[in-house]
């Protein structure tokens, strides 16, 4: 005798959701994972911006030997007072360490260096080249 099967057993509608459910788990961690690479890519692009906004506008910021402070930096920009006021908080050092210097003995020196913006939680280095 045949008999007939009009439904699902428990055990076929448990293997199922335990099969959604690892389906459910891992996109759900994938999109945590994007999400932290996304705000480290903005952090980062951020950082980039101020370093391209400090010293790709002047060529006297980034070539000193001691370190100094956003606030101190600012003072030459004529900038709009939120502008100002939002990047006076951030918290960053600049210094600047010689690594190389071509003298040809007429008054001219090539120094090649190294420009670094210390942020809170990251930092940037440019490498950078004067003819002095």
């Amino acid at each position: 005798m045949i008999s007939k099967k009009d439904g699902f057993t428990l055990i076929e509608v448990m293997v199922a959701v335990m099969i959604v459910s690892v389906v459910v788990a891992a996109l759900w961690q994938m999109r945590g994972d994007a999400t932290q690479k996304f705000l480290f890519l903005e952090k980062m692009q951020k950082s980039n911006e101020y370093a391209t906004f400090l010293l790709g506008n002047a060529q006297k910021y980034g070539f000193d030997k001691s370190t100094i402070s956003m606030r101190n930096l600012l003072d030459d920009f004529d900038l709009e007072s939120d502008i100002r006021r939002k990047l006076k908080e951030i918290k960053v050092t600049l210094s600047y360490e010689v690594i190389d210097a071509i003298d040809d003995n007429d008054s001219m020196v090539l120094e090649v260096g190294q420009t670094t913006m210390d942020f809170e939680d990251t930092h940037l280095s440019m490498v950078r080249m004067r003819l002095q």
